[in-house]
């Protein structure tokens, strides 16, 4: 570990860590933190952080983590980046990362972003020459900062939408759900459910007891078989960043891995997260050729959005794609967005 620290003002201070040791330096408050950030989702958890690095971190990238504390030592904001060809970015990447931000509360988000830009800034400043942020909410406040920061210095600054993650609002009941949805929608959901009943269709959530390891398997296998893009996208990476995320999610509460069934052999699976009073749905997959007629796919996601109403949650999120079934489920998009700013030859005092 290099341990570079920086005299931000009388009040906060700046310390950046190179490299996994910042993970550990910084265990202790970091979920904490996190759990009262401007962006709360499983992507902020110290947990997926450190999986996506060990995992999935690009060839020839320096991690970078940033903590900006005040002058007591509290920890006001985490900063979780890597450097890569002249660029900082969010660790987490672009394709598995649905939600990116500066780990950081409401009310120390404008100067924690200041600290962290500048304290970056004088980073190596000839080597870098733009801050490339993917993933961005579009309920961020980081979005204005940014800008208002980059026009303060008169920084190259662009802000472009690049995917949406389509999200259900859940009322308290689940027959009030079905009246939200459209009327043919509704009739052939309830159609496929009453066939499902029928035909003794039955899902099941991996528990604490169960073996992940051989759970996380069963759902890979079906994700690979859904479609011929998941197929290729599947590589050994991210197969272990699966294993990796669901072992520690597993223990903190937060998976819900769930199956559909049908005469004893698994159809479709969903890799949620339960967090923060909010499904998140990772990913999914289906076995094609096993019992299409019964939609399993459509009544396993049926069934979890049941459960989420159940358990008074509010939203139900599909997280990134525009894939039609979310929209037949009543989801409405939401943005995310990729914020660049070019900084390169510029090294000024403030931020």
């Amino acid at each position: 570990m290099i341990l570079v620290k920086f005299h931000m003002s009388d009040s906060t201070k700046t310390f950046s860590y190179r490299g996994v040791a910042g993970f550990l330096e910084l265990a202790d408050e970091w979920d904490q933190l996190a759990g009262q950030g401007i962006t709360n989702t499983p992507f902020q958890t110290l947990a997926y952080q450190r999986a996506w690095w060990t995992h999935l971190c690009p060839e020839n990238s320096e991690l970078l983590i940033i903590a900006t504390r005040n002058s007591d030592g509290k920890l006001l904001g985490i900063g979780c980046f890597y450097f890569h060809d002249g660029n900082i970015y969010f660790n987490g990447g672009v394709e598995e990362t649905d939600y990116l931000d500066l780990i950081v509360g409401i009310e120390h988000a404008d100067s924690v972003w200041r600290a962290t830009i500048r304290h970056l800034q004088n980073y190596e400043p000839e080597r870098l020459h733009t801050l490339d942020l993917y993933n961005i909410p579009e309920a961020s406040p980081s979005r204005a900062l940014l800008r208002a920061i980059a026009e303060e210095h008169e920084h190259n600054f662009n802000e472009s939408i690049i995917e949406v993650c389509p999200v259900i609002d859940l009322p308290p009941h689940f027959d009030g759900y079905l009246e939200m949805l459209d009327s043919k929608q509704r009739r052939e959901l309830n159609r496929k459910l009453r066939r499902a009943e029928a035909a003794d269709v039955f899902t099941t959530t991996v528990g604490p007891t169960d073996d992940i390891q051989t759970e996380v398997d069963s759902f890979l296998d079906l994700l690979e078989k859904s479609t011929f893009e998941k197929r290729d996208w599947l590589n050994e990476s991210r197969r272990a960043l699966f294993h990796d995320v669901a072992r520690h999610a597993l223990q903190a509460g937060t998976l819900q891995l769930m199956f559909t069934s049908i005469e004893g052999r698994r159809a479709a699976a969903l890799f949620n997260f339960d967090y923060d009073g909010r499904i998140w749905v990772y990913n999914s997959g289906l076995d094609p050729a096993a019992f299409s007629a019964l939609s399993p796919g459509v009544v396993l996601t049926a069934t979890a959005i049941e459960k989420a109403i159940a358990l008074g949650h509010k939203k139900f999120d599909f997280l990134r794609g525009n894939e039609e079934y979310k929209y037949r489920f009543g989801a409405a998009d939401t943005n995310i967005y990729r914020i660049q700013i070019e900084m390169k030859g510029r090294r000024p005092e403030n931020a």
